[in-house]
């Protein structure tokens, strides 16, 4: 199914985090023609969408808070799409996470099999002991498993690092099919099968 670059699925996390969705700010780092060219890819996998604004503010590039402007001057913002969440392993919650008509809602179960099926590891490799991902995988293969806000508190990484990590890391480049659930009182738990 979806197969994403650290980039992409670093971009598409940290606008998971952000309370409207919205894909800008890129990563410093992400400029001029590598900035076009994974937005461009995300476009048209329809992992995110664009959305007309009224305001005629310019987009700059230094500022980072609009991606274009149309033909009429409007600023143009990016969105994280429901496809770019569930790519992510994200589900939406049941709000909108895109504007209207940019994608239909996933069902809630069918993209996170589809996902983990689709998406074995091309090499086998195996985390290293010692490390913050070996603990992240000892977190995730306990009997409770591991809710985002657990994995931050142990590692010490942002929320967005542990998702990239979740879906870069363990399900591309090591084929781990991890799973997860909404548990009432504790929130979505992430978990992999025990060994």
């Amino acid at each position: 199914m979806t197969r994403l670059s650290d980039t992409q699925a670093f971009i598409l996390g940290a606008a998971a985090q952000r309370e409207d969705r919205n894909v800008l700010p890129l990563p410093g780092s992400l400029r001029g023609g590598a900035a076009a060219k994974v937005v461009s890819a995300l476009l048209s996998r329809g992992l995110i969408a664009e959305t007309t604004t009224d305001s005629r503010t310019r987009a700059d590039a230094a500022l980072n808070r609009f991606w274009r402007n149309d033909e009429d001057g409007r600023a143009i913002l990016l969105h994280i799409t429901d496809a770019g969440l569930a790519a992510i392993g994200v589900e939406p919650e049941g709000r909108d996470s895109a504007p209207a008509g940019s994608d239909e809602a996933p069902t809630a179960e069918a993209p996170k099999d589809a996902l983990a099926e689709a998406d074995p590891a091309p090499k086998a490799r195996a985390p290293r002991a010692g490390t913050k991902q070996a603990k992240l995988i000892e977190m995730l293969r306990a009997p409770d498993g591991a809710t985002i806000d657990e994995i931050v508190a142990e590692t010490g990484w942002q929320a967005h690092t542990v998702r990239g990590a979740l879906s870069a890391a363990l399900k591309k480049k090591l084929g781990l099919m991890i799973t997860s659930e909404k548990i009432e009182g504790r929130g979505r738990v992430y978990s992999l099968p025990h060994d």
